[in-house]
């Protein structure tokens, strides 16, 4: 009876053993692929929408093969398959990353490039920036940003290919930028704080010399002025504002 109990226990052993043997994973279809079939793969994925293959797909031929040229591309690559998901954040952190690990490569440059249009984008835009009434609890950080990482892309690789799309980006967001702190003083403007009106309206015309919205900054300066009876401020303001924009709507402080 104890020979017969031992064998049972033996078959349904054997019997567990078998079933943990069926229930494993199918094996990797990619394990005996070169790094170049891994790579081509994952582009071939990611050119026809499948990012989340492509991704995956670039992440093992990473861990697999992460010293060789294909691993470097396909950091960069990665980078861009977030951003083409809108996965912004992970694609601002593989970038980062990319620029971080191989700041001497010869496609860098795309990797500032890349970083620079998450951010451009983030938010529905830097145009996001104006879609709201309540100007001043805005934060055009991102906008910021992207100004900031274009200006390092056109400044240390000025031949790059990026370089003269990234200078275009550049004005449009500076005329971004400028147009909502001088929302922001109008914001302020309206609702009686004219310090804080000035003050901002201030800051545009330091930080944006060049902006088309300083018009309008400094009419509200000089409006805000004129509400403190600052008179001999305003009229300084109403001054620079004559010099500057002689055909100005806003002359006088009356607009």
């Amino acid at each position: 009876m104890r020979l017969s109990i031992s064998f049972l226990v033996l078959l349904l052993n054997g019997a567990l053993l078998a079933g943990c043997g069926l229930s494993q994973e199918k094996p990797d279809p990619t394990k005996d692929w070169s790094p170049q079939r891994i790579y081509s793969e994952a582009k071939s994925e990611i050119a026809s929408g499948n990012n989340d293959k492509g991704i995956k797909l670039l992440e093992t031929l990473q861990a697999r093969y992460p010293y060789g040229r294909f691993a470097q591309q396909a950091q960069l690559d990665e980078a861009y398959a977030y951003y083409k998901a809108d996965e912004i954040p992970q694609a601002l952190a593989a970038a980062d990353r990319f620029i971080k690990l191989h700041p001497n490569h010869p496609n860098v440059d795309y990797a500032f490039y890349l970083k620079g249009l998450c951010n451009f984008r983030d938010d529905l835009g830097p145009l996001g920036i104006f879609s709201t009434d309540d100007l001043a609890e805005r934060d055009p950080k991102a906008a910021k940003d992207s100004f900031d990482t274009f200006r390092e892309l056109a400044t240390r690789y000025p031949d790059s290919r990026y370089a003269p799309d990234s200078i275009k980006r550049m004005n449009y967001l500076v005329n971004a930028l400028a147009t909502h702190e001088v929302k922001v003083a109008d914001y302020y403007y309206r609702r009686g704080a004219y310090v804080a009106a000035a003050n901002r309206a201030q800051e545009a015309l330091n930080t944006y010399p060049q902006a088309p919205a300083l018009e309008e900054a400094l009419s509200i300066m000089v409006k805000s002025y004129q509400a403190m009876g600052l008179k001999d401020l305003a009229a300084d303001a109403n001054k620079v504002l004559q010099k500057n924009f002689p055909q100005s709507k806003f002359l006088g402080g009356k607009s």
